[in-house]
């Protein structure tokens, strides 16, 4: 009876701390060991790039035209998804970004042209 609080927050450990850890790392490892040429990945230092061939110790990831890494499986931290809607988006932001006024349109905005006397007086 006195050992039952001390196996509920063992219990509870494992629950909310072991259990999630061990399943992110199976989903790392499946991740990582169904990369192909190709595929564009993060490593975990924050590089990113392109699988260009896979070995069985090492892969080999392109990070700029001409420049080839070799990393350690491990070393590879996520797969980058494409998504399709993106370059939508960014015509959206951009057309957005042409829609809004300018200074001069406002009319509560005073414009310095650079002219004397075009500004704001001072006092």
């Amino acid at each position: 009876m006195e050992f039952l609080p001390l196996v509920g927050i063992v219990l509870l450990f494992w629950l909310f701390i072991i259990r999630p850890a061990s399943r992110r790392q199976k989903e790392l490892r499946r991740m990582q060991s169904s990369l192909s040429v190709g595929d564009d990945v993060v490593l975990t230092s924050g590089i990113y790039g392109t699988v260009d061939q896979v070995d069985d110790d090492h892969l080999r990831v392109a990070i700029a035209d001409g420049v080839v890494i070799r990393v350690a499986p491990g070393a590879i931290g996520s797969k980058v998804e494409h998504r399709d809607d993106a370059p939508d988006d960014a015509r959206d932001d951009v057309d957005d970004m042409n829609d809004t006024e300018s200074a001069e349109e406002r009319s509560d905005i005073e414009v310095d042209n650079g002219k004397p006397g075009s500004g704001p007086e001072e006092n």
